[in-house]
């Protein structure tokens, strides 16, 4: 008698782009706009679940394991829409019962009902834009909320149920010295959220900031580098993990959804603006939230830079995303998955360990702190090596 065993299905995560905020961030050039009529809330909502129908018939073999709504302000745009579309996706997808499934929130928008509709709907793990504990810093960056709000928001998460918190953090604000981004550290521990994300802030062109940033006293490079570090150093004494180069948890915390993207998963983007990685295809929504409701509405294209990523990108895309996580590159892997040698990879991280910038793992490597500080140098060096490596042999 032959017993046949169920082929097991490829893990998938899901992103819904939220595209609405309250009002624009100094710093931000994520796509979002502040129109927040009924009708264009409608009229989103029912593009992106009608979006969510007509995918979920190509993804039979594929089980979703993470469900993550960003943005934007999620929590801006309310929890019955958010319930709406989730219902949709476990209505077309297989979800997993302990799918991790995130929304992003920013203090303003947080209230009891919100969270007690999306505790009910499934949601379990929120990510909270605080930023800084500092009000007046906050007002400066545009930012919708104080400090109080932000704790008042953490009391209320908590008291709806939810065990898996996010707080988001920004060093070097304008204004911002070392002192005052470990009191900001200091206090958001308090809070004792189960993951922090801390980003050193990036001055896009584009943004309001941009055009500002000669005079609006940012801190140089040197004073971001030790901002970083001291992080590094309190959030560990504190027992955090820094399993990623801005991301930062206790024990069984790390957020499953963002490793996908620095692992190498598939992922399905739905809302304008959104990526997607899938089926061997990177693609992503166009950014035109009225252009993307006609498009669904319509049957038009929606989807664009639409791309079959050849073998050796994908390679270098390995190196880049694996070298800013603590999991780095494993020799064995590398040369299985893409055939390529990791020998002269080795030789290029053997220097960086003999500077601090590297360790040895079990079969690889990974960066160390101070390695993650100089990651796009050291990226950009061995991604010249792997350009101009011959491809090992194919094995029978």
């Amino acid at each position: 008698m032959a017993f046949f065993s169920r082929k097991e299905k490829t893990p998938l995560g899901i992103y819904v782009h939220v595209p609405f905020c309250r009002s624009k961030c100094q710093y931000c050039d994520f796509y979002s706009v502040t129109d927040k009529t009924d009708r264009l809330l409608e009229d989103y909502m029912d593009a992106v679940c009608d979006h969510i129908r007509e995918t979920g018939d190509l993804c039979p073999d594929y089980k979703v394991d993470t469900i993550y709504f960003g943005g934007g302000t999620p929590s801006f745009f309310g929890a019955d829409g958010m319930a709406a579309i989730l219902t949709a996706i476990r209505r077309n997808f297989d979800v997993s019962g302990s799918a991790e499934i995130t929304f992003e929130a920013n203090p303003d928008s947080i209230s009891p009902r919100l969270l007690r509709k999306l505790r009910g709907e499934g949601f379990n793990r929120v990510s909270l834009g605080v930023q800084c504990d500092n009000d007046a810093i906050l007002e400066r960056i545009g930012r919708p909320h104080n400090y109080e709000q932000a704790v008042n928001a953490v009391q209320k998460i908590r008291r709806a149920g939810f065990k898996n918190l996010s707080l988001d953090l920004i060093y070097g604000l304008p204004g911002q010295t070392l002192e005052s981004w470990e009191k900001t550290l200091s206090h958001v521990l308090e809070l004792k959220p189960e993951h922090i994300s801390c980003y050193g802030l990036k001055v896009e062109e584009g943004t309001p900031l941009y055009l500002c940033k000669d005079y609006c006293n940012l801190p140089d490079d040197d004073a971001q580098a030790d901002m970083y570090l001291s992080t590094v150093d309190i959030l560990r004494a504190k027992g955090y993990r820094q399993y990623e180069i801005s991301n930062f948890c206790k024990r069984g915390h790390e957020s499953k959804h963002n490793l996908k993207y620095w692992t190498g998963g598939e992922y399905l983007g739905f809302g304008p603006d959104a990526s997607s990685d899938f089926a061997g295809k990177r693609f992503k929504v166009i950014r035109d939230l009225r252009g993307y409701i006609d498009g669904i509405q319509n049957k038009g294209q929606v989807l664009e830079d639409i791309q079959t990523v050849p073998n050796r990108e994908r390679a270098g895309e390995y190196l880049m995303m694996r070298l800013r996580t603590s999991l780095g590159v494993n020799a064995a892997e590398y040369e299985k998955k893409f055939l390529l040698p990791f020998t002269p990879l080795e030789k290029a991280l053997e220097q960086c360990r003999e500077r601090g910038h590297a360790l040895r793992t079990d079969g690889g490597w990974r960066l160390t702190a101070e390695g993650f500080l100089l990651s796009n140098t050291i990226i950009s060096d061995l991604l010249l090596i792997q350009e101009n490596s011959k491809p090992l042999a194919k094995r029978r």
